[in-house]
């Protein structure tokens, strides 16, 4: 991974989270299917967790896929994309896990929230720096 080029680094931490995305989707998707609740959550904690650990995923993933690829074709230092997609993928599998918790909120869910927060913070601090020259 070290010799890797930012590029690389975007295309890494994009397929993964791509993954992420589809796993989640099918989890939602067999949830619904063994709940037999074809709309909405039939009342169901269980697909309500499923359906929005894909549905914030679905949403925060993007804008971070559009921060790693920003970061590689300003030719930022792979280490940054790296640190930015782990901690959003991270995160985001944090998340997924604490919203499937009974306890509520859960360790998982913060922990994957501020991951999240963090990485979507420290990548348009750096583009944003970067933008005016500083970085």
């Amino acid at each position: 991974m070290a010799a890797m080029t930012s590029l690389q680094a975007a295309a890494l931490w994009s397929g993964l989270s791509i993954l992420l995305l589809v796993f989640l989707s099918f989890r939602t998707i067999f949830t619904r299917r063994r709940l037999a609740v074809s709309f909405g959550d039939g009342g169901h904690a269980e697909l309500t967790a499923a359906s929005r650990a894909f549905g914030n995923a679905a949403e925060y993933i993007p804008p971070c896929l559009v921060i790693l690829v920003l970061l590689a074709l300003l030719r930022f230092q792979p280490v940054w994309v790296h640190l930015i997609g782990g901690g959003m993928l991270l995160g985001r599998i944090l998340h997924a896990w604490g919203l499937s918790r009974p306890k509520q909120p859960s360790f998982g869910r913060m922990a994957g929230m501020i991951l999240t927060q963090a990485a979507l913070v420290f990548g348009a601090g750096a583009l944003i720096g970067h933008a005016f020259g500083a970085l």
